[in-house]
């Protein structure tokens, strides 16, 4: 998608983190707080790329995930901006900036990808077959 067709489709704030690498504020921003089950997409392809079983509050404000739900849709660079070394976290498909990932999370591979909400759609559980991700609802089935 060209740029003058994602100003037109994206908000603001959608634009200016996912092109231009920007950061929404922290605590005030649509998914920090969201533990409704389902997945999170990338806001310019529709990728899947985080899942809720993986989200944790991490207390920072913004969206954590100790993995992707679909590792080789997020591509990983070095960020050396506003003079710290991190590692900035994009989807592959669109190249859209999404957020950092550290390594201070929880779990087996103590990871914690910081994600703007502004990167991102919820797919709600319900909706995941009829906005065709149904292929996702294996990560929400109760376990007999």
């Amino acid at each position: 998608m060209k740029k003058d067709e994602l100003r037109t489709k994206l908000t603001p704030i959608q634009y200016e983190v996912t092109q231009k690498n920007g950061t929404e504020p922290p605590f005030h921003n649509e998914y920090w707080d969201n533990f409704q089950e389902g997945i999170y997409v990338d806001i310019v392809s529709g990728k899947p790329l985080f899942s809720s079983k993986d989200k944790y509050d991490a207390g920072c404000g913004w969206p954590s995930f100790t993995k992707p739900i679909e590792s080789q849709e997020i591509a990983e660079n070095l960020d050396t901006s506003f003079g710290m070394i991190r590692t900035e976290v994009r989807s592959k498909t669109a190249d859209s900036h999404l957020g950092h990932v550290f390594d201070d999370g929880p779990g087996e591979n103590g990871l914690r990808y910081c994600i703007n909400s502004a990167a991102l759609k919820f797919i709600p559980v319900e909706e995941m077959e009829e906005q065709g991700y149904g292929e996702y609802l294996k990560f929400f089935k109760k376990q007999k």
